[in-house]
């Protein structure tokens, strides 16, 4: 592999952040631009990385002109930024963060987890599973999973040694038909970056590209055989063995199961499964319980479409007597295809005792139509009777939430992309993160 510094535009972000640090594992100088770095936010990510050695740039195109060998952007990347077209006009290469990760995998037996919904869930828990069974996974997920971050490491990537290598391939872009992987999941197909019937299309082209199993959800209505779910744990059974998912809500029961099969397809025993599924300690912002503030639990999620934003409301009202969440949008298109569904799944989720918040779209520039806003949310849901409130500021909600804290309620920070709703959580919670 190349010892030349590959530099990469957006470095801060889920994705970037996990395919850096697999660089790194590799060998491969990294440095990387982020506009949080340009506003002056040095996220704990940033700061991982900063400290395994990655040199940091503004976004200005001086991390080309200071020698990089390659640009990776991913497809958040707009055609006027300037590392682009510094390196256009430097004659860099420049590559998709999908096709540096499918450069990674070669030589690997390669198991790629997609799907709309629960993806980094099911990617962590697999890769978890053959972990516990000794098979030492390299793992480069969407998400940070817990146990993973010893020694200031990026938490979202597991180093192994072992032959297979599970992914997180991301279906928002089709970057995951980069992919040729042996085995795959697919978790599930509803309407987010499009719709859903041409989220199964591309999931078909997908499928054809998988040479050996396909667990496949896209279909799949009923929940696995004894499924259970009480409190902050789970239970279903398979192969004639009882599996404990320490989780909460039928989606993670769901999740866990993907995971299984398609691990029991390695030919890993189920007795073995079932013990290492017990051990597993989540997923950070996924359902994470961030401390408790004046009794009230606060709890910390990723969801940001309208199938997540349910499934998570769902599961914290069977066992809360009051929500009351902050939410903010993570784009003005996504916010503009999902209006309808949004204002659906809220008016059936959200009881007279829960409460949402509403942050404005978080906003990183560029050239998106900004003439829909979460506002238009709010007066539709108002308009059916939702108890649904816009603020201005992160400061404005934690107020808010900090007013309405009691025992019995779950405050929730709810969204993508926003580094500052997991700070916000943690702060409610107590924690320092």
């Amino acid at each position: 592999m190349a010892t030349e510094r590959f530099h990469l535009a957006g470095i801060g972000g889920v994705g970037m952040s996990a395919l850096a640090q697999a660089l790194l594992d590799r060998g491969i100088p990294v440095s990387g631009s982020d506009r949080l770095l340009d506003s002056g936010d040095a996220t704990d990510t940033l700061t991982r990385l900063r400290n395994q050695g990655v040199a940091l740039y503004p976004q200005d195109g001086s991390g080309i002109a200071a020698g990089a060998a390659r640009l990776v952007v991913s497809s958040a990347i707009e055609d006027d930024n300037a590392d682009l077209v510094a390196a256009r006009h430097g004659g860099i290469p420049t590559v998709h963060r999908a096709v540096q990760l499918a450069e990674l995998a070669a030589g690997r037996k390669l198991i790629a987890v997609t799907g709309t919904c629960g993806k980094s869930s099911v990617t962590a828990l697999l890769g978890w599973l053959l972990q516990e069974a000794g098979l030492d996974p390299s793992v480069v997920n969407g998400a940070g999973v817990v146990g993973w971050d010893a020694g200031g490491r990026v938490a979202s990537v597991r180093r192994g040694a072992g032959g297979w290598m599970v992914i997180e391939a991301d279906e928002s872009d089709r970057s995951l038909m980069v992919f040729a992987p042996e085995h795959a999941i697919i978790t599930n197909a509803s309407a987010d970056h499009f719709g859903r019937d041409e989220a199964l299309a591309l999931f078909d082209r997908f499928r054809a590209r998988v040479t050996g199993v396909v667990i496949d959800g896209t279909g799949e209505t009923d929940a696995p055989d004894g499924a259970c779910a009480e409190g902050w744990n789970g239970c279903f059974t398979f192969d004639g063995t009882r599996f404990t998912v320490p989780l909460p809500g039928l989606h993670n029961i769901r999740n866990a199961w993907h995971a299984v099969r398609l691990a029991r397809a390695l030919e890993i025993p189920s007795p073995t499964l079932a013990a290492g599924l017990a051990t597993f300690r989540g997923v950070e912002r996924r359902m994470q319980r961030a401390g408790v503030c004046q009794g009230a639990v606060v709890v910390d999620d990723y969801a940001h479409n309208p199938e997540k934003l349910a499934a998570a409301w769902t599961t914290l009202a069977a066992g809360f007597s009051r929500i009351i969440a902050v939410w903010r949008p993570h784009g003005y298109g996504p916010l503009r295809k999902m209006m309808d569904d949004l204002e659906t799944v809220f008016a059936r989720v959200i009881r007279p005792t829960d409460r949402l918040l509403i942050l404005p779209v978080y906003d990183m520039g560029g050239t998106a139509d900004r003439s829909l806003t979460h506002e238009t949310l709010v007066t539709r849901l108002a308009a059916r009777g939702i108890p649904a409130q816009p603020v201005a500021t992160l400061a404005d909600a934690e107020a808010a939430l900090r007013a309405a804290a009691a025992p019995g309620t779950a405050l929730v920070t709810f969204g993508a992309r926003d580094p500052g709703l997991p700070r916000l959580a943690a702060r409610l919670g107590g924690e320092i993160r």
